[in-house]
């Protein structure tokens, strides 16, 4: 086991070369993603075989408590080896845990990319000393990432043959938008201009708070080619209009939908389904194996504000895919209650007094410790 000399272009190489040998890593193992968390530091742990080849790494994201000399470790989608090669897993986490000793840490998370009813891999993480945490946000045990995510199989498929799975009022309303005088671009930066304004548009129109701009520049530069930024437009009275906007991360084989937003207004145009296409097909041009439309919470709920979400993205003919959820390693029991009673205090506050603790959120503070992945 050794951690990685991120100076030494050489092993930054390797490292990168092994994750995308792999398949269906996630794009926040890869070190790239360490540019769009500028504000948290890492490390990277690397485990070889008897042969020096590499067999198994993991990035860690590591946010340090101001005040308390404490710090979380998080390993997002991490780590990547054979998930039931018990050795090379405990000589990852062994790694990790002389991370913790490093940097004194409270708590380590990781959330791997392994199915639910993988009962073998649970066991297993519960012998080497993690819980597991499965629920939705809102509950002391909620997850990090939505762990419940919608994924479409488009291996070894034209594209007649991936939109043939589609229902056939989406077909029909990605035909409208076309019709309409609809058309998306893939851009990158230069995108923002147009994309920003939407993304307003969404966090009120559905009540969320939106992250900065700069931070989508962040994303956007730091992942570098296998980003892409996607937005429809329509002229309208003479003029290019935004309508609908996505970035969207082309990783080890699978093209992830990370962001999305869409206008208040030509909502009739049906950008969005036209939007998704495009993706779709950027993703078959680009040999991937899977489109991941990302997180449906409340899936399962009809009833719940949320459900909307995953109707429109079963239309696109994938399936529910319901990763373990995380796994925690406590090293500080004491401190990792008092952090969560911290972020439901002020949750609560927050209700009250709503545009003040709004930005306390966002402050480098000890909140950002305990509900640390939104930065």
């Amino acid at each position: 086991m050794e951690i990685l000399n991120k100076a030494d272009n050489k092993a930054v190489y390797e490292y990168e070369s092994f994750l995308k040998e792999q398949s269906g890593i996630s794009f926040m193992q890869s070190l790239e993603w360490t540019a769009v968390k500028f504000n948290w530091n890492s490390e990277a742990v690397v485990v070889r075989d008897n042969n020096g080849k590499i067999v198994g790494t993991c990035l860690i994201l590591i946010k340090e408590l101001p005040f308390f000399d404490r710090a979380l470790l998080y390993a997002p989608r991490g780590p990547v080896c054979d998930h039931h090669n018990t050795e090379v897993m405990k000589e990852i986490f062994a790694g990790i845990d002389s991370l913790s000793k490093k940097y004194n840490a409270f708590e380590f998370i990781c959330d791997p990319p392994v199915n639910e009813n993988d009962k073998e891999f649970i066991a297993a993480m519960r012998e080497l000393g993690f819980s597991r945490k499965t629920e939705r946000a809102g509950s002391k045990t909620e997850t990090v990432q939505c762990r419940n995510n919608y994924i479409l199989d488009i291996e070894g498929k034209t594209p007649d043959e991936v939109m043939s799975g589609f229902r056939s009022d989406w077909r029909n309303r990605i035909r409208k938008a076309e019709r309409k005088g609809v058309y998306c671009k893939a851009m990158g930066v230069e995108g923002l201009e147009d994309f920003y304004p939407l993304m307003i548009d969404t966090g009120k129109r559905d009540n969320f708070p939106i992250r900065s701009s700069e931070y989508f520049r962040r994303f956007i530069e730091g992942l570098g080619d296998n980003c892409k930024l996607f937005i429809c437009y329509a002229d309208i009275d003479g003029k290019e209009t935004p309508l609908s906007g996505a970035i969207g991360v082309n990783y080890s084989g699978v093209f992830t939908y990370v962001y999305g937003a869409s206008s208040n207004e030509n909502r009739s145009l049906y950008p969005n389904y036209l939007m998704q296409w495009t993706m779709i097909e950027y993703a078959l041009k680009k040999g991937c194996k899977l489109y991941d439309f990302g997180g449906i919470p409340c899936y399962d709920n009809e009833n719940d504000p949320k459900y909307g979400i995953y109707r429109f993205k079963k239309g696109f003919g994938g399936e529910v895919v319901n990763y373990a959820g995380d796994f925690v390693k406590r090293y500080d029991p004491v401190l990792c209650g008092a952090v969560w009673l911290w972020r439901i205090g002020v949750g609560r506050l927050k209700k009250i007094f709503g545009g003040f603790f709004g930005g306390l959120k966002r402050r480098e503070s000890f909140l950002q410790a305990g509900a640390v992945f939104k930065n």
